[in-house]
């Protein structure tokens, strides 16, 4: 546990036993400093946590004060409101936008708060790493066939065995590995839908979605989506019932850039329509693992009784992001997708599969993945209580329950194109509203903060700016 974690700790304790008061102020920052022997910057860090749970309020000029009532969560935090996009079927052109806005975050050590990708410093590269050496050194010629679809049979039996353990049991035999979860979403799309096809999105909705509509020459139609539960299911109905759906494609757990988890009767209300209307579901469940709560989600494909589910799965997320491994669940479209996997890519990289399913098989996967989530809920805490103190009055931003990125909403007159123009001239990249939609006007005010990196006075001064340059836009 970190320094400011244990102060925090011993805080919150204090409160509850009554040593501070509900409405009562803390020390100052300096003087719990001293009293401590700790630094300023630690004791800053305690009290923005301790704000984050809800425990504290900061007052400008004044201080930090114990909340006038039990703490039940960060309710001062402006919520998003549910998104009312036009239910109209059109091409997809996002593609140029998010390709150079990924380039600049390599650009002169940018702090990559725009990436969509976790920071590697959690993950076990050193070992997995070994057992690709090893797995080199086994074979002296990996053949084609090695690598071929389906996959390397022990990788897929741990997958099915990790599916199993979390409650959902599945057929070892349905997994066809791919390159990374980018493909098995493009080769499920692929398997259940054609050019000039129209398929259902979330709003907003992960620009990958989006990528792959593209790519393939089809329409999109985006739903009206809840920050908290997910896709409105009455909306989906009308948009079916006014529109040829070739398929639906969704991301009921941590959505990218919602964060929410998509509860269980709406789970089984979605199923229930896409069911009676016979129309396949690609389900990407890349952040399934990084859950905050106390359990695994439940899947839509663990609510599928007809194999309509398509569901895509990646370690790139909790694992390892160089090694590209991912897979696809396609249900009943499960030849058809081993098929397109054969002729677009013959074959998925075998000893990074082997590498896998070694770290699997032999190493504390589950007490890693504890390691993730407790730092990406601590650092999502952070991010908001930051965003919330520093950020213009009138910012909302979305509540993750998993997953390392942050959805915010800025004052209307802020336009996050120009605060991710100025913010790549500070050095900070972020991610600009205008992908994650097929309407450029949607989220032109939203942008979404990466908050996996470790967290440093340098992240913290980041956000701090990125604050500032967002009340300069309103300013003209």
């Amino acid at each position: 546990m970190k320094l400011y974690e244990k102060l925090a700790d011993e805080i919150e304790t204090s409160i509850r036993q009554g040593v501070f008061r509900h409405g009562e102020k803390l020390p100052s920052v300096r003087q719990m400093g001293l009293q401590r022997r700790l630094s300023v910057a630690t004791v800053v860090r305690a009290y923005i946590l301790l704000e984050s749970r809800g425990v504290v309020t900061s007052r400008p000029q004044s201080g930090y004060f114990v909340n006038s009532q039990d703490p039940t969560g960060d309710g001062r935090i402006p919520e998003l409101r549910p998104s009312r996009p036009l239910p109209v079927s059109r091409p997809v052109d996002v593609s140029r936008l998010v390709l150079s806005t990924l380039r600049s975050i390599g650009v002169d050590d940018a702090v990559p708060l725009g990436s969509p990708y976790p920071d590697p410093h959690l993950f076990p590269f050193d070992k997995l790493n070994r057992y690709a050496y090893d797995a080199g050194r086994g074979k002296a010629i990996w053949g084609v066939t090695d690598a071929l679809p389906p996959g390397n049979v022990r990788l897929m039996r741990q997958i099915a065995r990790r599916y199993i353990e979390n409650g959902m049991p599945i057929d070892p035999n349905e997994i066809v590995i791919t390159v990374g979860a980018t493909e098995a979403i493009n080769l499920c799309l692929q398997a259940v839908a054609k050019p000039g096809d129209t398929i259902a999105v979330e709003s907003p909705t992960f620009y990958a979605m989006l990528h792959a509509i593209e790519r393939l020459g089809m329409k999109a139609i985006e739903v009206a989506t809840h920050p908290d539960s997910g896709i409105d299911v009455d909306a989906l109905a009308e948009v079916i019932a006014s529109h040829s759906i070739a398929a639906c494609m969704v991301m009921p757990n941590f959505q990218n850039p919602l964060g929410f988890l998509v509860p269980d009767a709406n789970k089984r209300a979605f199923m229930d329509l896409v069911t009676a209307h016979d129309i396949p579901v690609i389900e990407n469940g890349v952040y399934n693992e990084l859950y905050y709560g106390d359990t695994y989600p439940t899947t839509l494909k663990s609510f599928d009784t007809k194999g309509l589910v398509l569901h895509c799965g990646t370690f790139s997320k909790s694992l390892t992001v160089a090694y590209r491994i991912g897979w696809a669940l396609p249900g009943r479209y499960r030849d058809h997708v081993e098929k397109l996997k054969f002729l677009n890519t013959l074959t998925s990289p075998t000893i990074p599969q082997i590498a896998i399913a070694e770290f699997l098989e032999r190493d504390g996967y589950e007490h890693h993945l504890r390691r993730v989530r407790k730092t990406y809920a601590q650092q999502a805490n952070m991010m908001r209580a930051i965003v919330s103190r520093f950020f213009p009055t009138g910012t909302r931003m979305s509540r993750p329950a998993g997953g390392y990125v942050l959805w915010v909403e800025l004052p209307e007159s802020v336009d996050s194109l120009r605060l991710y123009k100025l913010a790549l001239e500070q050095g900070i990249t972020i991610g600009p509203g205008y992908m994650f939609s097929i309407f450029e006007e949607s989220y032109r005010n939203f942008i979404r903060l990466n908050y996996s990196s470790p967290w440093t006075d340098e992240i913290e001064q980041a956000v701090i700016t990125v604050g500032k340059l967002a009340a300069l836009c309103m300013r003209g």
